[in-house]
């Protein structure tokens, strides 16, 4: 029997990848395997274009316990992540846009 044990590793929790929504090559996107939505910045929303926004009643409350509105809802998005595709759904939010990353996926 074996005296010792592999090393074992922190949880990475989150971690980034790179994605492009149509002809849009998004960057990376931030997934956070805690949450229980995805968030598009709403200038991001404008520069991709052609998406269609839904009003929506959700309001988020934050870890501040800080409530925020949000501007609206985009449903059914095709987001392309190496030859894989998915269909996803954005909640879009009025957000100061982080340069390095630019979604947040669950």
């Amino acid at each position: 029997m074996q005296k010792t044990f592999p090393p074992k590793f922190k949880d990475p929790g989150s971690f980034t990848i790179s994605c492009t929504i149509g002809s849009n090559n998004i960057g990376k996107a931030f997934i956070d395997l805690g949450a229980n939505i995805n968030l598009m910045p709403l200038s991001m929303l404008k520069r991709i274009g052609g998406l269609e926004v839904k009003p929506t009643r959700m309001m988020l409350q934050l870890a501040d316990r800080f409530v925020k509105y949000p501007y609206g809802v985009v449903e059914d998005v095709v987001v392309k992540i190496d030859k894989f595709q998915f269909l996803v759904d954005f909640l879009v939010m009025e957000m100061e846009e982080n340069a390095k990353i630019l979604l947040i996926l669950r």
